[in-house]
């Protein structure tokens, strides 16, 4: 594992959980307006490009006056239907896609401020209401997503170790007759870092297994916990759209081609470490030629858009989790309505069903109570605490 390093700035410091908590609030506002333009007929592209744009407007917003300070999107919009499994974001020269009612939508986002990074993920099903539930299959697999997530947030916490969410969330969307998409990973965060060293994996191979490390969660890592759940057998396949969103690299390499020296440079200047999407490129001709060059040697690397079989369905929930001593602080995220679906399948074994009736928060709960009595009461209470 890497060593950390001594300049390394985390939320022990006050004004990191500031800018956390900055990005996490522009994520949360953005992604609810862009859930309201997710309706019958609507352009995938075209909300998506709303989206970054929304999402580059609202972080010019904070700190205007450290002219240094970096802000911006921390992951671009992407937006899946039914059995696409993630980053859809079409360029303007790839086949759009419109939205019909009963699609199940997922709108995938980051921003960041200073490099602190906060990335959510929401399902929805257009059409859906009170008077006009959500049943079988879909309704499965959003209840099993939803409450896979939630068991996720509550064993997120320093000393336990990651396969325990690994394990739990793989139950619960048995639960449901689902299966969580295999191999994908939920990433710690780090300052310009979307991608950390501790990972979390989801539904692994037998090669998988052998080869993930597993971690012990720590108090001050931060957390993008990334939850996908499917009705098939939860394998992503590419099929032939092409992948618009992609990362720069440590790698190094002399690049040839004139196009792929100044595609680079652009990257470099304008994104940093942080994910981007081609079509945000003055022109896309040159940024798909200048891209190939660059991904052949590694430079820089394509987030795949992947499938599940066609007549599957994929959910998807996503939350940036700081852990603070007093446990796990959810920053990003929606609440989710539970009164539009009715699934004929709950949750039953009795471990997992302890694991959700746990707040998720318990120890901000108990200082909140500690506030309205005095100091020798709370030394008491702190000893019982202790005891317990």
């Amino acid at each position: 594992m890497a060593d950390k390093d001594e300049n390394e700035k985390t939320i022990a410091e006050d004004l990191v959980v500031t800018k956390y908590k900055m990005a996490g609030d522009i994520v949360n506002r953005v992604l609810k307006q862009v859930l309201a333009r997710c309706v019958v007929g609507a352009s995938v592209r075209e909300v998506c490009i709303y989206s970054d744009e929304l999402l580059v407007e609202e972080t010019s917003k904070v700190f205007k006056r450290e002219k240094e300070l970096k802000k911006g999107i921390a992951f671009p919009t992407c937006i899946s239907v039914n059995n696409c499994i993630c980053h859809f974001s079409p360029l303007t020269s790839e086949p759009d896609c419109v939205l019909k009612d009963e699609d199940v939508v997922k709108v995938d986002l980051g921003a960041h401020v200073d490099g602190f990074i906060a990335v959510v993920a929401h399902t929805i099903v257009l059409g859906a209401s009170e008077s006009n539930k959500v049943t079988g299959k879909k309704a499965n697999v959003m209840m099993a997503a939803h409450f896979a997530s939630e068991a996720a947030l509550r064993l997120l916490k320093s000393g336990n170790e990651t396969y325990t969410i690994t394990d739990t969330v793989e139950k619960v969307a048995e639960a449901y007759q689902c299966k969580p998409i295999e191999g994908m990973l939920s990433h710690q965060l780090k300052q310009f870092k979307i991608d950390g060293e501790k990972t979390i994996i989801q539904n692994p191979s037998d090669a998988q297994k052998k080869e993930h490390e597993k971690f012990e969660f720590a108090t001050h890592e931060v957390y993008a916990m990334d939850v996908l759940i499917s009705t098939g057998e939860g394998v992503g396949r590419e099929m032939d759209t092409r992948v618009s969103v992609y990362k720069k690299t440590d790698e190094t390499y002399q690049l040839k081609l004139k196009a792929s020296r100044m595609f680079y440079s652009e990257v470099t200047h304008k994104y940093g470490t942080m994910p981007f999407n081609l079509r945000n490129f003055e022109d896309e001709k040159k940024a798909k030629l200048g891209v190939s060059e660059c991904v052949n040697h590694k430079l820089i690397e394509p987030f795949q858009v992947l499938y599940e079989k066609t007549n599957e369905i994929v959910v998807q929930f996503k939350f940036t989790v700081l852990l603070m001593p007093n446990g796990p602080h959810k920053i990003t995220g929606l609440p989710f309505e539970s009164e539009l679906y009715q699934s004929e399948l709950v949750v039953s074994d009795p471990q997992l069903k302890t694991i959700l009736n746990t707040s998720a928060n318990p120890k901000a709960n108990k200082k909140k109570k500690k506030k309205t009595i005095g100091k020798a009461e709370e030394e008491m209470v702190a000893e019982v605490e202790g005891e317990a």
